[in-house]
C-alpha cells in the first residue's frame, strides 16, 4: 500500500507555495499540460481597450517547473482575451444559424430537449463527453450529473486518447494508477532514465531540467522514430537514442526483458519478495533475443544489449544511483498500447525499481488534469476516488454521499471511440453534451466523428471559444477559463494543487458548476449540485474516502494553507504521499504482477499503396486540438499550419522539394499539406502534428481501431501513401485573332 512519508503534518512540502505568499498578483498554475507549472498572474494597470482586465504572467517556483515556463505558459493569459471569446449563450435556429439568447432561454431549451430524448428513448439516449483539462470539481460534478440527473451510463472523456493504456496497465500490474508515483525532482539523482515515446523537450520543456543529472552521467535513453528535440538531448555522450520502426516499441521492450533475464541482471531479492509471475514472463521473453528483435524493430542488437545493461547497472541491486522507466503517448497510442506499457512495467519490476526511493516506473500524463479527471468521474467505468462502478461496496459508498439508491446508479459505459461511433445510430445516443473537449479535431477518424455528430437530435457544447466542435452545437454555452475560476487540479505526479481566480469572467460566461446546477434543477434535481468549487471539493473528498485516490484529508482551505499535496491523503492530519507503493502494492496479496505480453502486427499494416508509417504528435508552440493556442498570435505565427515531416531520401524518391505540397492517403482519408524535409526522422516514416482543423487535420488519416483492453486509439501506427500533390495546370495564354494574324 502507499506509505506515509516522514514529513510532519502541517508542513509545507518543499517548493510549494501556499496562498498569499506571492508578493503581488494571484498564485495559480498554467492551463496547459500536466506539469501544471506555477504562475503568478498580475493585472496590468488600466486593463485592455474595452476595460477587460489584462494579466501579465510570471513563472513561480514550484517542484515541476522551478520557476520556468514554456512559450505556451508565458503567453497563456492571451487566450483570456481572444477576440472571439464566447460571452453569451447561443441557440441554433430553424435556419441553421447560431444566435445569442438569454441564459434562461438556452438552459430551458437544453433541458426540454434532454428530457424529451430520455422519455422517448431511455436514459442512455443522452451521452456526455468530458475533457482532461477540467478541474477536479468539474470532472466530479459532470460524472455525478450524468449518473444521477441523466441516469445515463454513457460518459467518457478525451483522456481516453491520452492515458488509458498506461492506466489499464498500471492498475493490472501494480494495482494503482497515479501517473508518476514519485515527485518529479527525484529523477535528478538517477544514473539511467529510459524514456519511451515522449518528446517532452517540445511538449513540456520545463521537464528537461530534471534530466540534467542523468544526462551528465550519460544515462538518458530516448526511443523515438524521429530525431526529436528530446532525442537530441542524448547527443555528445549524454545517452542513447533508439529509433525503432513505428509500432515495434513492444519488441524493443521484449528484447530488453530478454537480455535482463538471459544475463541474470534481475534483482532476485526484490522479485521474490514483491512480485508474482516470473516463470511465465521468462518463457514469453525467451523468444525475443536481440538479433531477432533487430530484424523487426530496426534497433541494432548491440544497442539493445547496451541499454539493458545501462538500466541494470543503474539499479539499486547492482550499486547504482537508481533508474527510471517512463512511458509516453508515442508507445501507448497503439492497438497494443496496454501490452507495451505492461512490458515497460515488467522491465522496471525485474530490476527492482518500482516502489523504491530513487527509482521507479511512471507514465507521463499529458493533459492538465488527465489524472484527476479519470480519478473522480469522467471515465466510463469508474466512480470518484478510483472506485469501480461494478463493485457493490464502491457503489454503495458513493451513492450514500450522493443521497441516492445504489441500484439507481447505472453500470459501466463504453470507451470514447466506441461512444462517438454510436452517436445518432438506431441503438445509440440521440443527444450529446460536450464539456471541455474538441473531438472534431482530437478524435481518430474525424470524418466519421463529424458524420455521427451531424446525426444527433441535440448537441450541447460548453466551451470558452468557438472551437470546431462548438460551431456544430445546437446549444452553445460560454464557460469560464482557468484564471477566472477556483478549483483544484492533479498533476502528473498525483500532486493536488489549487487553481485560483485572478479576474472576473467577461460578459455572460458562467462556470460549468453553475450550468450543471441550473440544468439539474430544470431536470428535477434541485439539490446536490453546488456552484461553489470549495463545496464541490468537500463532497468529492467524502466520496473518495477509502478509495485508492483518497482525497478525504484535503480541502481548499488546507491546500491554501499548506501548499500542494500528493494523494492519497486519507485524513486531515495526513501529510500526503509523495512516494507511493513503498510499503507494498494495493493488490489482493500485496505483490505486483509480472505479466507476459505478445507482440502483434499493427491493425493497419503496410501495403503496396501505403508503404510508409504515419505518426502524429505535438509541437512546442501548440497544444491538443489547438483551440486555445491557435488563438495566440505569436504561437500561431510560429506554426501556422499542418505539415508532413519526411526524410530527404523519401522526398528525393518522390521528387518533392522542401515546402512543396504532398498528397497523403490512408484507408480513412486523404489531405494535402506542405512537406517539411529533415534528416531527423526515419526514411520510412512521416510525421504530422495533430493540432490543426479542417483539411489539415491529421485525424482525417487515422483509423478507429483501438487497444482491446484500454480502448486507446492507434494514433501512432497508420499505413500511409504519399504522392506529390497535383500541380495546377496554368491557364493557356489568351491570344486574339488579330495577334495570331500578326504572328
Amino acid at each position: 500500500m502507499p506509505s506515509t512519508p516522514s514529513a510532519p503534518a502541517g508542513s509545507v512540502p518543499a517548493g510549494t507555495t501556499p496562498a498569499g505568499s506571492a508578493s503581488s498578483g494571484t498564485a495559480t498554475h498554467c492551463p496547459y499540460c500536466a506539469l501544471q507549472c506555477a504562475q503568478t498572474l498580475t493585472p496590468v494597470a488600466g486593463g485592455g481597450a474595452d476595460g477587460t482586465p489584462v494579466l501579465t504572467v510570471e513563472g513561480r517556483d514550484f517542484p515541476t517547473n522551478q520557476g520556468g515556463l514554456c512559450r505556451k505558459g508565458w503567453t497563456s493569459a492571451e487566450v483570456l482575451t481572444a477576440p472571439d471569446r464566447l460571452t453569451a449563450p447561443q441557440l441554433r435556429g430553424a435556419d441553421g444559424v447560431l444566435r445569442e439568447v438569454s441564459w434562461d432561454a438556452a438552459l430551458d431549451h437544453a433541458a426540454t430537449h434532454l428530457r424529451e430524448q430520455r422519455e422517448r428513448r431511455g436514459a442512455d439516449a443522452v451521452a456526455v463527453f468530458g475533457g482532461g483539462g477540467l478541474t477536479n470539481e468539474k470532472a466530479y460534478a459532470l460524472g455525478k450529473f450524468t449518473r444521477v440527473v441523466l441516469g445515463s451510463r454513457l460518459i467518457d472523456y478525451n483522456g481516453r486518447f491520452c492515458m488509458s493504456a498506461a492506466a489499464t496497465a498500471s492498475n493490472r500490474s501494480l494495482g494503482l494508477d497515479r501517473g508518476l508515483p514519485f515527485p518529479l525532482p527525484d529523477l535528478a539523482g538517477a544514473d539511467c532514465v529510459l524514456l519511451l515515446g515522449s518528446n517532452l523537450a517540445a511538449t513540456m520543456p520545463p521537464f528537461v531540467q530534471h534530466l540534467e543529472g542523468v544526462r551528465s552521467r550519460g544515462g538518458l535513453v530516448v526511443t523515438d522514430p524521429r530525431g526529436s528535440a528530446t532525442a537530441a538531448l542524448t547527443a555528445e555522450g549524454a545517452g542513447v537514442h533508439l529509433a525503432p520502426v513505428p509500432g515495434t516499441d513492444l519488441v524493443v521492450l521484449l528484447a530488453l526483458l530478454h537480455v535482463v533475464l538471459a544475463e541474470d541482471l534481475v534483482d532476485h531479492e526484490y522479485v521474490a519478495a514483491r512480485t508474482t509471475g516470473l516463470a511465465s514472463l521468462r518463457a514469453s521473453a525467451a523468444a525475443w533475443w536481440p538479433e531477432r528483435a533487430e530484424a523487426v524493430c530496426g534497433v541494432p542488437a548491440r544497442r539493445l544489449r547496451q541499454v539493458a545493461r545501462m538500466l541494470a547497472d543503474a539499479s539499486p541491486s547492482r550499486g547504482g544511483r537508481g533508474a527510471y522507466v517512463l512511458t509516453g503517448r508515442g508507445v501507448e497510442q497503439s492497438t497494443q498500447g496496454t501490452a507495451t506499457v505492461t512490458a515497460a512495467i515488467d522491465l522496471a519490476l525485474l530490476l527492482g525499481l518500482v516502489g523504491r526511493r530513487g527509482s521507479g516506473y511512471g507514465p507521463l500524463t499529458g493533459q492538465g488534469n488527465g489524472q484527476g479527471g479519470r480519478e473522480h468521474g469522467l471515465k466510463a467505468d469508474q466512480l470518484p476516488g478510483y472506485r469501480k462502478i461494478t463493485d457493490p461496496e464502491d457503489r454503495a459508498h458513493v451513492a450514500a454521499v450522493w443521497g441516492v439508491d445504489p441500484e439507481s446508479l447505472p453500470g459501466p459505459g463504453v470507451p470514447a471511440v466506441e461512444l462517438l461511433g454510436m452517436l445518432g445510430t438506431a441503438g445509440g445516443p440521440s443527444a450529446l453534451i460536450v464539456c471541455g473537449a474538441n473531438p472534431v479535431v482530437s478524435a481518430p477518424d474525424v470524418s466519421r466523428v463529424r458524420e455521427r455528430l451531424a446525426a444527433l437530435d441535440l448537441l450541447v457544447v460548453l466551451d470558452t471559444v468557438p472551437s470546431e466542435t462548438a460551431l456544430l452545437a445546437d446549444v452553445l454555452l460560454p464557460v469560464t477559463q482557468w484564471a477566472e475560476e477556483e478549483g483544484t487540479m492533479t498533476n502528473l505526479e498525483g500532486r493536488v494543487i489549487r487553481r485560483r481566480r485572478a479576474r472576473e469572467a467577461p460578459g455572460g460566461a458562467r462556470s460549468e458548476l453553475w450550468i450543471l446546477r441550473e440544468l439539474a434543477a430544470r431536470l428535477g434535481v434541485p439539490r446536490g449540485f453546488p456552484a461553489e468549487a470549495s463545496a464541490v471539493f468537500d463532497e468529492l473528498a467524502r466520496a473518495s474516502a477509502g478509495g485508492r485516490a483518497d482525497y478525504s484529508g484535503l480541502s481548499h482551505e488546507r491546500l491554501d494553507r499548506e501548499g500542494s499535496m500528493h494523494w492519497p491523503v486519507p485524513a486531515p492530519g495526513h501529510p500526503g504521499t509523495p512516494h507511493a507503493l513503498l510499503d507494498g502494492f494495493p493488490t489482493a496479496d500485496g505483490r505486483a504482477r509480472l505479466i507476459p505480453v505478445t507482440h502483434e502486427d499493427p491493425a493497419d499494416p503496410l501495403r503496396a499503396d501505403a508503404p510508409l508509417h504515419l505518426v502524429t504528435g505535438r509541437l512546442l508552440e501548440q497544444y491538443q486540438s489547438g483551440a486555445q493556442t491557435r488563438r495566440v498570435p505569436s504561437l500561431l505565427a510560429a506554426r501556422p499550419a499542418a505539415f508532413a515531416q519526411m526524410h530527404p531520401l523519401l522526398a528525393d524518391l518522390l521528387g518533392i522539394e522542401d515546402g512543396e505540397e504532398v498528397l497523403l492517403r490512408t484507408r480513412s482519408g486523404e489531405l494535402r499539406v506542405s512537406a517539411e524535409v529533415t534528416e531527423e526522422i526515419r526514411p520510412d516514416t512521416v510525421f504530422m502534428p495533430f493540432h490543426y482543423p479542417g483539411e489539415g487535420s491529421a485525424n482525417l488519416l487515422t483509423g478507429s481501431a483501438t487497444d482491446p483492453l484500454s480502448g486507446m486509439p492507434g494514433f501512432k501506427v497508420t499505413a500511409l501513401g504519399v504522392l506529390p500533390a497535383p500541380r495546377p495546370v496554368p491557364a493557356p495564354d489568351v491570344v486574339t485573332v488579330q495577334q495570331r494574324s500578326a504572328v
